[in-house]
């Protein structure tokens, strides 16, 4: 099914102006198909993108927004990377892989008007619910949200103390966090040009400093204890802060999402931060579903840069860069053998799938492939879709005798978090290459506030879970048996909080670490293509003297989540490396 998008008005954010494309009954533009139109992919641009992820599609935007004449090529059937919509169980429309939206940067919202082209986000208050296994009756649970007083209340339940202490936590977290955005959304300081660039770009590469100055000035005094909170472990911290496990395991499960780290792992701590870096309707560190599901997020993007007049084709797999005599990016080959020209070349794709599979390695500087080689992209993650027939029912908060939605129901809810020590539990199990016998479970019932994705009655349950290796002890495989084995204790941990959750079940999609790689490309199934700890964040991001987003090939950049800032959907990293490729294409 090949196609292409390509604008024709520019003002209209449907998909009723992309002539010759019919829309895939159910997914709602999700999946495209092009009534047999190949020849309108060109035969030189001057940029290719290499992947339709949000990352490579902001990038394709904006690089056309400036004029270049470029084409997004997606290898998958669907735009959007781990960013989509699909429909696995027949009227139910889950997104797949990643499932919330915050962290997109404010910028790209205003820059590419995501609004018009049909963008829209169902923002979550409450947005965290923590139910606790106890054997008295009436089992309690934790609910935080926007309404401080509201929030403050339910911590007391717990501790009076960590009441109190909360919003001061939170307004000193918020000063780290403005700290640190404004250098998510320019390139790092480009260390090689201080190593050997000429006087002049020397100086430009110093003026970048700025940046990190005003970053420790901002702090001020306190620099040491925000120095702290980036370097301990996040469990370090909480405890400095208040003494409630179920407090500070809810907290820390923003810490080690996605991460094979537990709370007691150095370093920690920024990735809790990373996690409340974003914003919505204004409102810092709030998260909520797009409505229609993740895709439509990728669909909007899509609809910007083809309004703009990008081409973007999906099932057109790149087999390799071509690179000229000098050893320069000239475009790309995909795997029927049909070359695309052009003058730039960027990779939405992974590090290791950039430079590892897309350029031969005689071309790259040997300790350049041995530290891409050696990054650490260990997955702690499972991902599990499931159709259900009805609302999970816990016992910490029944459901209504109407069976309508509860508050808690919009929430993230995290399961066996009453205490860090089952997290640290969990992650020692996967790190001897066994899944967790009681896994961190973050569930997300998205169709509570966007009825459409399931039928009447029905809902989309999404399953975040850790711990499981990417490798199984003995090198055991992942195969059908494993999966399902890990699926049903994921289940009867579900069970213990709600009973009746297993017999709602109607279908399940079991996406282990190697599933996840395989679908999506990425890295031993890490969500952010590679760990988001220090040693791999800004300077050294995805190698020391290559994180401005330009790579040892001239003319071939990277724009995914293994360049700075690193994973989520931010789009940050496909905005900053257009903006240095069309630096480098002015002076070509």
């Amino acid at each position: 099914m090949a196609g292409g998008l390509r604008a024709r008005l520019g003002m209209d954010c449907s998909w009723r102006w992309l002539r010759g494309w019919r829309l895939t009954a159910g997914l709602a533009g999700a999946r495209l198909a092009h009534a047999g139109a190949a020849s309108r992919l060109q035969r030189e641009y001057d940029a290719v993108v290499i992947g339709a992820g949000h990352n490579g599609l902001v990038a394709a935007a904006y690089l056309q927004r400036a004029g270049l004449r470029t084409v997004v090529l997606e290898k998958r059937h669907v735009l959007g990377g781990a960013a989509v919509t699909e429909e696995i169980v027949p009227g139910f429309k889950f997104s797949r892989a990643s499932y919330l939206l915050s962290l997109l940067r404010p910028q790209i919202y205003t820059e590419l008007e995501l609004e018009r082209h049909g963008l829209r986000v169902l923002p979550r208050d409450p947005y965290s619910f923590t139910p606790l296994l106890e054997d008295k009756g009436s089992p309690r649970s934790l609910l935080l949200g926007r309404d401080m007083a509201q929030t403050q209340q339910q911590i007391a339940q717990f501790s009076q103390k960590d009441a109190q202490a909360y919003p001061e936590y939170e307004v000193f977290m918020g000063r780290l966090v403005s700290a640190l955005i404004p250098l998510l959304d320019v390139p790092p300081v480009d260390t090689a040009t201080l190593r050997q660039g000429s006087l002049l770009q020397r100086l430009r590469a110093l003026r970048a400093l700025q940046r990190l100055l005003q970053a420790g000035l901002m702090l001020g005094w306190q620099l040491p204890r925000y120095y702290e909170v980036l370097t301990a472990p996040i469990s370090k911290i909480l405890d400095q802060w208040f003494e409630s496990e179920p407090l500070k395991a809810t907290l820390a499960t923003d810490a080690v999402i996605g991460s094979m780290a537990s709370p007691y792992t150095p370093g920690s701590g920024y990735v809790l931060l990373h996690h409340v870096m974003g914003e919505l309707e204004g409102q810092r560190g709030a998260w909520g579903y797009v409505a229609g599901g993740m895709g439509a997020l990728s669909q909007a993007i899509a609809c910007a840069a083809a309004a703009l007049g990008a081409h973007i084709f999906a099932e057109k797999a790149v087999c390799h860069v071509l690179l000229g005599r000098d050893g320069q990016a000239q475009g790309i080959a995909l795997q029927d053998g049909t070359e695309v020209r052009s003058k730039l070349v960027l990779s939405n794709a992974s590090p290791q799938i950039t430079f590892l599979e897309l350029v031969p390695r005689e071309q790259l500087p040997k300790d350049f492939v041995k530290q891409i080689q050696q990054a650490d992209t260990r997955s702690p993650v499972t991902k599990i879709n499931v159709a259900v027939d009805r609302l999970p029912n816990f016992l910490a908060a029944p459901n209504a005798c109407d069976g309508q939605p509860l508050p808690h129901h919009q929430c993230s809810i995290h399961l066996n978090c009453e205490g860090t020590h089952l997290l640290h539990q969990a992650f020692t199990e996967a790190s001897h290459g066994h899944p967790s016998s009681r896994p961190m479970i973050e569930l997300c019932i998205p169709s509570v506030l966007d009825p459409g994705l399931a039928p009447r009655g029905c809902h989309v349950v999404s399953l975040f879970t850790q711990y499981t290796p990417s490798v199984l002890a003995g090198g055991q495989s992942w195969d059908e048996q494993a999966r399902n084995a890990y699926a049903n204790t994921v289940f009867d941990c579900i069970e213990d909080y709600a009973p009746g959750f297993k017999a709602s079940v109607i279908g399940r999609d079991i996406l282990t670490p190697p599933d996840l790689e395989r679908i999506f490309g990425l890295p031993g199934g890490n969500i952010f293509h590679g760990g988001m700890s220090l040693d791999q964040l800004y300077f050294t991001r995805p190698a020391p003297f290559y994180s401005g987003y330009r790579s040892p090939i001239p003319g071939l950049y990277l724009c995914g989540s293994g360049a700075h800032p690193g994973g989520g959907v931010m789009g940050a990293a496909g905005r900053n490396a257009a903006q240095v490729a069309l630096e480098d294409f002015r002076h070509l």
